[in-house]
């Protein structure tokens, strides 16, 4: 059973996208809206990450490097300035979106296991996950003219 695997996955990706979101709060403080909306947003997945607990004592959890790697590439240092700012935010948006298609995956084998509990979990975690996705689009979409097409 690879269930263990994207479990591990899923808990390393959402405790990797928390210290993502908490990076970009500290890095771009003077974004008001950003840097709260970002600390809301990574107490979010450490939940996400805690509601699996009970999972990974019933499957058990690996621990693959992918997300660790992931984390590493994205966030070795803050960025500054608009541009730093534009491509943080996507790549926060890269990382959300690992962790959407992982609650997907764990949803479809909860669906075949039976497992309405980890379901529960799954379409609670998977809706506020794309609820993230949005918002971070939206703001990408807020800062890309200014950032794009006004020079710096």
């Amino acid at each position: 059973m690879h269930l263990a695997n994207y479990l591990g996955y899923l808990h390393r990706t959402e405790l990797n996208l928390a210290g993502g979101f908490r990076t970009v709060a500290e890095c771009h403080a003077a974004e008001v809206d950003v840097y709260h909306t970002s600390l809301t947003l990574a107490e979010q997945c450490e939940s996400h990450a805690g509601r699996l607990a009970p999972f990974v004592e019933r499957y058990g959890e690996e621990a693959p490097e992918e997300p660790d790697r992931l984390y590493h590439e994205l966030f070795d240092e803050c960025r500054s300035g608009s541009l730093g700012f534009l491509r943080d935010l996507h790549d926060l948006y890269l990382m959300a979106s690992a962790c959407d298609l992982a609650w997907t995956m764990i949803g479809q084998a909860a669906q075949g296991a039976r497992d309405r509990g980890l379901l529960e979990v799954v379409n609670a975690c998977e809706g506020e996950t794309a609820t993230q996705i949005k918002w971070l689009r939206t703001r990408m979409k807020q800062a890309a003219p200014q950032t794009l097409l006004v020079a710096s």
